[in-house]
């Protein structure tokens, strides 16, 4: 059973689970807003604005909380509203020079700075330096992550958690339901890839103020040069970066680069404990599949008695 709150910050809260009619509920594991669109009767004892809070909860459990940001309508007696969490105001640009701290530091930083509200940040501990300028404040905070993904290997999920900016371990993440041939999959498309981020040769720069030149560091697989072509990943390190810590950079890189990239998109019956960002174990006979994914993105729809999730997927 749904409910879908809408408070028009005026004292006034509209209970409207009655007049909807169908519900997506978005979340992407990186760069994009979680969000919100229903399909409603209209009602002429309120006004929905841009602006207003969305509340919605499902069987009790609370799944979202935010803002309207698109109200769609015309003649007849539909119409469609769309709202964001809190991470959409993460898409306004700015720019940060940041030395020393952590991503779990930058993630406070600019959520302090917008006036968002935060909840549990996990401890990421790796520290860094970023010179990020006019830059979307999300891209800001997924390269902190990703500096962080490279030096530690561990994935971490930004999300807003109904009204808190949340940053979890994604290992912590781990759904304990099993989708696959006998459990909840009706439908499936899998992919292997070297098209989108796959490197066998990697190349670091690093100015040298010293020489007037730049000193030039490769690590590259020579096999899979010859097997699939060179495909080369290319940047420039900080200056004052030593020669043991570039080399440390080259061997992270290359042992998270220089691999295919697997993807399997699901349609499956629905459990609104799966969102992007979690792990769940897949089972497909036809694949040899028995292990954990990652979910990269998720939709869960709601349309009447019928709920099912399309999960767009990624073999860690």
């Amino acid at each position: 059973m749904h409910e879908i709150l809408i408070d028009n910050r005026d004292g006034n809260v509209w209970d409207v689970s009655e007049l909807v009619t169908d519900i997506s509920w978005k979340t992407s594991r990186i760069g994009k807003a979680g969000s919100l669109e229903i399909s409603m009767i209209k009602d002429n004892q309120f006004t929905i604005n841009n602006g207003d809070v969305v509340s919605f909860r499902l069987d009790g459990e609370k799944v979202f909380y935010g803002y309207v940001f698109t109200i769609d309508h015309g003649k007849d007696d539909s119409m469609k509203v769309a709202a964001y969490d809190q991470t959409r105001y993460l898409l306004s640009s700015d720019t940060y020079v940041l030395s020393n701290i952590t991503a779990t530091d930058v993630v406070r930083r600019i959520c302090t700075d917008i006036g968002l509200k935060i909840g549990h940040l996990a401890d990421t501990r790796h520290r860094l330096s970023l010179v990020e300028d006019g830059k979307k404040l999300m891209d800001i905070v997924f390269s902190a992550l990703d500096k962080t993904l490279i030096a530690t290997e561990k994935i971490y999920v930004l999300y807003d958690d109904f009204g808190e900016i949340i940053l979890r371990d994604a290992e912590d993440m781990t759904v304990d339901i099993v989708i696959g041939d006998d459990s909840l999959m009706f439908n499936w498309a899998h992919q292997r890839s070297i098209d989108k981020d796959t490197y066998n040769r990697i190349k670091l720069v690093r100015d040298n103020k010293e020489t007037g030149r730049r000193d030039v560091y490769i690590a590259q697989d020579s096999a899979n040069i010859a097997r699939w072509g060179r495909l080369q990943f290319h940047q420039s390190v900080d200056e004052n970066m030593n020669n043991a810590q570039i080399q440390e950079l080259l061997d992270a890189l290359i042992a998270v680069k220089n691999r295919e990239t697997r993807t399997l998109k699901i349609d499956a019956h629905g459990d609104i404990r799966v969102r992007a960002g979690c792990y769940v174990p897949i089972r497909i006979e036809e694949l040899d599949v028995d292990q954990f994914f990652l979910v990269n993105e998720c939709t869960h729809q709601i349309s009447g008695g019928d709920h099912t999730m399309s999960l767009d997927l990624r073999v860690i």
